[in-house]
Parts: structure tokens; C-alpha cells; sequence
């Protein structure tokens, strides 16, 4: 994102006091934060080539197009180079990342458009799976995000086996800190699946308290007493339900992750937990990091798994976290020295001498943008202009002062 440099007040010495300081170490900061949320966002998808050859893809960014396919019509989905080379003028849906989507991008959904990057598409994608996210809409509340009618700050939490995205206030229990889970199956899923109750009982985090569903009468409880009450009630509900520990070793880390493993034994670890007392909620659950390695993966769990159609549970490469770390170690990867680059194009000769240019280049700019970051001042187009200038002045006298020698 481009800041505008303040400009100084002619004939005075100080800034106007109304217009905003940003010094280039807050720029730079900011730039580079951006920069690493987008790596993140987008999880090493490729901008440039169609996503539809690959099958349907474990992890990537997604949009849906509202121009193409508006509500009413049949959901589809795009990849990200898809978003910019055949919908780059259309109004489109950030939907973040699905799991196992093939891009639909000019097949039998969009009436008006053939794409661009691959003419030739299959009708349809009959495994891909969509939702009312596709059409802009999210949560039980079914309303868009960001919601020009809601007022009330809250945050939006994907659920990792429907993928819907829900309001911590329509969840029926007042969220944990952001820091404090890893992964959230809303209540929906959590019936469809009554298997992850027993495991919720050993493995989910505590919530602190019961909020209404939205589905049910819409009432909802505001930031201020969402704080007040995790004041009052947090400690005792950590220790009521304070989460299991256990001696596994972890199969997954900050930037690995691994397909899970068949248990060597035969002893079924859901049965030896439904013999303890374990208690269903009307909520959602919010489980922590590493904990689908704790899941069973005997036959008999596997087969449950497959037929409910939440196998991905145990391949804990299918987090959005793997997918975010994919993103940023992918394109730290691809990163290429522009200067390595045009060395490799040259003689010996050349190679030594832009080298010793750049170093010059480097060690001047570097000197001179330092006096601005001590001062705390903004630099301006006008400094970078006059550093250039006297540069090449001082580039100019080195070289008149050459002789050279014929022989």
C-alpha cells in the first residue's frame, strides 16, 4: 500500500501539525506486514496459470463472482489466476481457501464467459462442494462480510469441516483468545459428527460462557460483556476444563506438517475415551493446536471417518495453518536476486564492475536514508530525486578523472 510523504509548508521549518508523519521505518514495516498476510492468504497459489489442471487441489484461493454468477444462479468457484485474467473488472467474493476445489472458471455455470487461461473445461466439477458463502453470504445469520448493517466489532471464524465463516457471538459459547485455539468446528458439524464430542471432553479449549445462537432469537452479547464476563468466569472455567495432556509425540509444527499414521495397535482410542464421562453442548468447540494427531486412526475410526466425509480430519496437512505456511516458505523460495540475475549474463569483466557499482549504489543510499530514519523525518520524492542526481554527478567526475593508456 503507497502513503503519501506529507509536504513541508513553504518558507516554514516545521510540518504542518495537521497533516500526518510517517516515517519510512513505519512504511517499510508496514509494507512488509502486508506483504507476509498476502503470501498467507493466498497460500503459494500461482497467479499466472489456471488451477483446473491440477485436478481438484488440496488448498487454494478461492473467489466467487457475483457478475458471473449471481444469487439465483448455480454456485461456482475461481482460482486465483482465473480472478484476474477472465474476472478482473467483476465484482467478486474473497472466499479464502476450500479444500479439494477444482476451478470452475468458464464451464457449463458461466452462461456468457469461456476462460481465458483453459478454453477447454469439463461442465461441470461434481465433487467440488459449495455453500452460501459463493454467494457472498456467511454464518447462521446469513448476512455479507463485511455487513454495512452490522455495527456490533466481532470476529469471523471459518469452521474446518462445513468451511462456513460464523460471528464469535453466533457460536453459543463466547469464543477463547485468538491465541488460545487453533481450530473451530461450529455446532452444526459438531452434531453431524457426535464422534468429536468424546474427544471434546479431553482435547477441546474451555469456553467461558453461553451466548444464544442467532438462529434461535438473535440475541447477542456485545465486546464489553464478552470481556467482563471472561474476567469473572475465565479461571474457574480453565479449571473445569482444563485439557488432557498426553505423552504422544506431535506430528505437526510451525512450518511441517505430515499424513497421519495408522496406530501399530489395535486398541481403538475413541472407545477407551467414551468410557469416561464426556457431556454434548449446543455450541461450537475450539480445539488446539495438533489436536487431530490425538485423533484414533484404528480401521474402524477410518471407516467412520469415510463416511462421514471428514477423512481430511486426519492429514494434518489440511489446515489453513499448513496452507498459510505453504504460502510464505513457496514464495520466500521463489524469491530471486534481480542482481544475480543480470551477473549471470555477463563476462567477468562486467560482472566485476556492476558489481563494485552496486556496492557504491548500496553504501551511499544506505548512509543517506539513515540521516532521515535518526530524525525521524519522511523521505520524499524530491530527496530520492537529489540522491540520484548528485550520485550520477559524482559517478561523472569519477570517470572523467580515468586515463586511459594505449599501447
Amino acid at each position: 500500500m503507497e502513503k503519501e510523504a506529507p509536504e513541508w509548508v513553504a518558507g516554514e521549518g516545521e510540518r504542518n501539525a495537521e497533516e500526518p508523519v510517517v516515517s519510512l521505518a513505519e512504511v517499510l514495516a508496514e509494507s512488509d506486514e502486508l506483504e507476509k498476510e498476502a503470501r498467507a492468504v493466498l497460500g503459494g497459489s500461482d497467479h499466472e496459470r489456471c488451477s483446473y489442471s491440477q485436478g481438484a487441489v488440496k488448498r487454494q484461493a478461492l473467489y466467487a463472482c457475483s457478475t458471473c454468477t449471481p444469487s439465483g444462479e448455480e454456485p461456482a468457484g475461481i482460482c486465483l489466476a482465473c480472478s484476474y485474467e477472465c474476472h478482473g473488472t467483476h465484482k467478486l467474493f474473497e472466499l479464502y481457501t476450500k479444500r479439494n476445489f477444482r476451478c470452475d472458471c468458464g464451464n457449463s455455470k458461466f452462461k456468457n464467459l469461456q476462460c481465458k487461461l483453459l478454453p477447454e473445461k469439463a461442465k461441470l466439477n461434481p465433487a467440488n462442494k459449495y455453500n452460501h458463502n459463493f454467494y457472498g453470504l456467511y454464518c447462521v445469520c446469513k448476512r455479507p462480510y463485511p455487513d454495512p448493517e452490522d455495527e456490533i466489532p466481532d470476529e469471523m471464524i471459518q469452521c474446518i469441516i462445513c468451511e462456513d465463516w460464523f460471528h464469535g457471538r453466533h457460536l453459543g459459547a463466547v469464543p477463547p483468545d485468538s491465541g488460545d485455539f487453533h481450530e473451530m468446528v461450529c455446532q452444526a458439524c459438531m452434531d453431524r459428527c457426535p464422534f468429536l464430542w468424546t474427544y471434546a471432553s479431553q482435547l477441546a479449549v474451555p469456553t467461558v460462557t453461553k451466548v444464544t445462537p442467532a438462529a434461535e432469537d438473535g440475541t447477542v452479547l456485545n465486546v464489553e460483556e464478552v470481556e467482563e464476563i471472561k474476567k469473572e468466569n475465565g479461571a474457574d472455567c480453565h479449571e473445569e476444563g482444563k485439557v488432557a495432556s498426553s505423552n504422544e509425540p506431535s506430528t505437526s509444527s510451525g512450518s511441517e506438517c505430515s499424513e497421519a499414521v495408522k496406530n501399530e495397535t489395535s486398541t481403538c482410542r475413541l472407545r477407551e475415551l467414551q468410557t469416561k464421562q464426556h457431556q454434548k453442548n449446543n455450541t461450537a468447540t475450539f480445539w488446539p493446536h495438533n489436536w487431530r494427531s490425538k485423533l484414533c486412526t484404528c480401521n474402524e475410526c477410518m471407516k467412520m471417518y469415510l463416511d462421514l466425509e471428514v477423512l481430511f480430519l486426519t492429514d494434518e496437512c489440511d489446515t489453513v495453518l499448513a496452507y498459510e505456511n505453504k504460502g510464505t516458505s513457496d514464495q520466500e523460495a521463489e524469491k530471486r536476486d534481480p542482481l544475480m540475475d543480470t551477473l549471470s549474463s555477463m563476462n567477468r569483466v562486467q560482472q566485476v564492475e556492476l558489481i563494485c557499482e552496486y556496492n557504491d549504489l548500496k553504501t551511499e543510499l544506505k548512509d543517506y536514508l539513515r540521516r532521515f530514519a535518526d530524525e525521524g523525518t519522511v523521505v520524499k520524492r524530491e530527496d530520492i530525486n537529489q540522491f540520484f542526481e548528485e550520485f550520477q554527478s559524482r559517478k561523472r567526475r569519477r570517470t572523467d578523472r580515468m586515463q586511459y593508456y594505449c599501447s
